[in-house]
């Protein structure tokens, strides 16, 4: 297809694409796509050889103007992005470690950040150091020592 006949949406999509067959050369498994809640969406979920299921944020910018696609990347949809991932564990059993890696293409080039942010770089949205998630979890109820919620 002619990219200057593309929509948004298909450039997008042809992106996600991209970047999950790459993830997929690497050894990680897609899971999801697209997934979406109130609070945001991911683009791809997949789970890397060690069970880690990784949150992967695609990126793509014709240029490196304005920060480029890694500079897109903003605290605000860093937020939203942890807010999808919450949702998104709150409706497995047990959650496994996790971790946000993003995917740029620039110019054609692809470049993987694998762990490019954190949830601790996001937490203390709420002013009191918790972090309310899309699903109402709080983050002080989140126990990253065992990958699940308190209490269940």
């Amino acid at each position: 297809m002619n990219h200057a006949f593309q929509t948004t949406t298909q450039r997008g999509a042809l992106a996600e694409r991209r970047a999950q067959d790459y993830l997929r050369r690497q050894g990680l498994v897609p899971v999801a796509r697209n997934y979406r809640c109130k609070g945001g969406e991911i683009d791809l979920v997949m789970r890397a050889a060690d069970g880690t299921l990784v949150f992967v944020e695609v990126r793509q910018r014709s240029g490196r103007g304005f920060g480029g696609a890694a500079g897109s990347v903003t605290a605000a949809k860093q937020r939203r992005l942890v807010r999808a991932a919450l949702h998104y564990l709150a409706t497995l059993e047990r959650a496994p470690p996790c971790r946000f890696d993003v995917v740029t293409l620039e110019s054609g080039r692809l470049e993987w950040l694998p762990d490019a942010f954190g949830m601790e770089s996001v937490a203390g949205i709420d002013g009191s150091g918790g972090m309310e998630g899309a699903a109402g979890m709080e983050w002080a109820e989140w126990d990253r020592g065992n990958g699940r919620r308190q209490g269940w």
